[in-house]
């Protein structure tokens, strides 16, 4: 007997390793059972045959791309609050989050686990692009945080780079811990203007460079931002509109998973192929993702290890929709 949507979400953030599998499958027939869009792609993918997954490995995963054209709803209800990916020219996935309460444990209990208590430091922003348009859930996530810090430096500073520059400076001289996130173009426009010392800031960088030129490589971006900013702790946070968790790279190149999440690799020429460690494209099933669907398929490729970390090597760079997905799209769209 499948539970009922409290008694699931009473579990996901207490879930440990050696219960995961069991709660995902069992998440899996709760979301099959009351998401339309998800049961019939994976009606759809399977044709028709009885799904009874006895591993996470043989779970459909849902392309992120439904998210540009359907509304992904595990349920009946109205949502609380709509995220919008920042699509630079193409169409914007759409998020409905059914409960903001849910997503605000789910950012929380992520950065207390890998930062502590939000109270501990002031939170900076430096993240003109999110800002400039509606809907992001990067931006609640950090308006939510800073005000949880409760410090009176957390905020945002869109192109303000030198009042960001003395708020950094001040706040080094007091030797007061401060995290400072920001897109990546502009954290480089930042430390191209300003020679700065900040070995006690911890600056975490969120990825993009939102059309503004060439995605560099993320070790390079590291090493800019130590070299120009004198930065010792230099982290990555990895996230997206379609998921409700995010992972954090702290040292080294690998990203942290909260333990509601897990990734997993699919083979590029065989979506059906899934495993749970090796290279490939990243599949990722997020708990938190209760009201909409728990397994998606996303373009990023990687490598995903043994202890449920992953390295991001790139984004496939092929059409959106292919193979078994490009058939399953056609059924969707007539």
């Amino acid at each position: 007997m499948i539970r009922n949507r409290q008694e699931l979400r009473d579990e996901i953030f207490d879930v440990s390793a050696s219960n995961f599998d069991a709660l995902a499958i069992e998440i899996f027939h709760y979301q099959f059972l009351n998401n339309p869009l998800y049961q019939k792609y994976c009606q759809t993918l399977y044709h028709g045959k009885k799904l009874e997954p006895k591993s996470i490995t043989e779970i459909p995963f849902l392309p992120v791309e439904f998210f540009k054209s359907n509304e992904i709803k595990t349920g009946d209800w109205n949502p609380d609050r709509t995220f919008m990916s920042s699509s630079t020219g193409g169409v914007p996935s759409a998020h409905k989050v059914r409960d903001i309460a849910l997503y605000h444990e789910s950012f929380t209990k992520c950065f207390q686990l890998f930062y502590g208590n939000p109270a501990h430091y002031a939170i900076l922003g430096l993240l003109p692009s999110y800002l400039e348009r509606e809907g992001s859930s990067l931006i609640y996530m950090l308006s939510e945080l800073m005000r949880d810090s409760q410090n009176p430096d957390s905020g945002f500073y869109l192109y303000n780079y030198f009042e960001l520059a003395q708020t950094l400076t001040h706040r080094e001289q007091q030797n007061i811990p401060t995290i400072l996130f920001g897109v990546t173009f502009g954290l480089l426009d930042f430390a191209r203007n300003f020679t700065l010392n900040l070995p006690n800031t911890i600056i975490i960088e969120t990825g993009g460079m939102k059309g503004r030129g060439k995605e560099p490589i993320r070790e390079e971006v590291h090493q800019i931002l130590k070299q120009n900013l004198g930065a010792k702790q230099v982290h990555s946070e990895y996230g997206m509109t379609e998921l409700l968790s995010q992972a954090y790279m702290l040292k080294g190149m690998s990203f942290n998973l909260p333990n509601w999440m897990k990734a997993l690799v699919r083979d590029q020429h065989d979506p059906l192929s899934v495993n749970e460690q090796g290279k490939g494209l990243f599949n990722f099933i997020d708990l938190a993702n209760l009201d909409s669907c728990c397994f998606l398929a996303t373009k990023d490729m990687g490598e995903v290890f043994t202890n449920n970390t992953f390295s991001v090597l790139g984004r496939a760079d092929y059409s959106e929709q292919r193979g078994c997905n490009l058939m399953v799209a056609e059924i969707f769209h007539t």
